[in-house]
């Protein structure tokens, strides 16, 4: 991780350089970065990858979220920050449809919006059409692609047929929906395999354990499960577990905390795809500055994946994409 962020504050440096000085030198920028919730190690991560871009601006960002991934508690904690009138938005929207009206008052109000890991709308920004066109980027993992990567993983796993299914959090969040749509979308060209209802389970492990153990209680013949998320994916790696399946039912995990080390060498998971957080906060700050001071900037950023398993966990250069905690 910190040579991750040594390196993403050494672009950074050398991004100042595209930046017009005279603008640099009149105002120093306030940005704020609300993520998701503010205890996953994913947004820690994409908080230090934005941090080490700011301390190389010479931005000063501020961090506020709330402590669960749910637009109830995002909404209010938006509507602080909006109040305190940073001069650009970074933001993870917790809902592409509910978030859409409170991030058009930060609009309204002249702070310049940037999504960051998910996107409200369908994510194609400054098209002059539709209700939620208005932020100026997005920048994430492709999670279509990301989905689409997973279920090749599951594919060579279960040697290419058999009955799969996905776990999920809830219809609305936009990387998760993706990350679906294009575990789908690969899994269609597989005709050997076939893919099961789609659980939803609120992001809660335990729900997500009884909905496997439910499923293959239904399917005997079920051989693996993609978690769109790290809850999703623990949760359904416990109910094999629980089931007495653990090798026969295998595990695909979508994002990878430290902790996943130890899912992968004891075999709860057999393959985790990482994200790369830190360069989602760092090409946030980044864009943003530039904006600020009279630059332009693409509408969207996309970052890479890492893909993880037994085989090359203890590789220093695999290891590094794991998210801080």
């Amino acid at each position: 991780m910190k040579k991750i962020v040594a390196a993403l504050a050494a672009l950074a440096i050398c991004a100042t350089a595209l930046i017009t000085p005279a603008f640099a030198q009149d105002k120093k920028f306030t940005i704020a970065l609300v993520p998701g919730l503010t205890t996953d190690g994913f947004y820690i991560t994409m908080r230090k990858g934005a941090q080490a871009a700011a301390d190389a601006l010479g931005v000063t960002l501020v961090f506020q979220g709330a402590s669960d991934f749910n637009p109830v508690t995002q909404v209010p904690v938006l509507d602080a920050v909006i109040a305190k009138k940073p001069d650009a938005i970074l933001i993870a929207p917790t809902d592409k449809v509910q978030l859409v009206e409170p991030l058009r008052k930060a609009n309204d109000a002249g702070i310049p919006v940037i999504t960051v890991d998910t996107f409200i709308g369908s994510g194609v920004y400054q098209t002059g059409a539709g209700e939620a066109d208005f932020p100026l980027s997005y920048i994430a993992s492709d999670n279509i692609l990301g989905g689409e990567i997973a279920a090749r993983a599951l594919v060579k796993a279960i040697g290419g047929k058999g009955k799969v299914y996905v776990s999920n959090v809830k219809p609305g969040i936009s990387t998760t929906d993706q990350r679906e749509e294009g575990f789908k979308k690969e899994m269609a060209k597989h005709p050997d395999i076939t893919v099961l209802e789609t659980q939803f389970n609120d992001d809660d492990a335990n729900k997500a354990a009884s909905q496997l153990q439910a499923t293959f209680a239904r399917n005997s013949d079920l051989v693996g499960v993609f978690g769109a998320n790290l809850f999703s994916a623990i949760g359904a790696a416990n109910g094999v577990k629980q089931a007495g399946q653990s090798g026969t039912i295998k595990v695909v995990a979508f994002d990878a905390p430290v902790s996943i080390v130890d899912n992968i060498n004891t075999g709860l998971v057999d393959v985790a795809i990482a994200q790369h957080p830190a360069e989602i906060g760092y090409f946030g700050v980044v864009p943003a500055y530039a904006h600020l001071t009279g630059q332009s900037i693409p509408v969207a950023i996309g970052t890479g994946f890492t893909i993880m398993d037994k085989s090359n966990i203890a590789d220093p250069n695999i290891s590094k994409y794991l998210y801080s905690e």
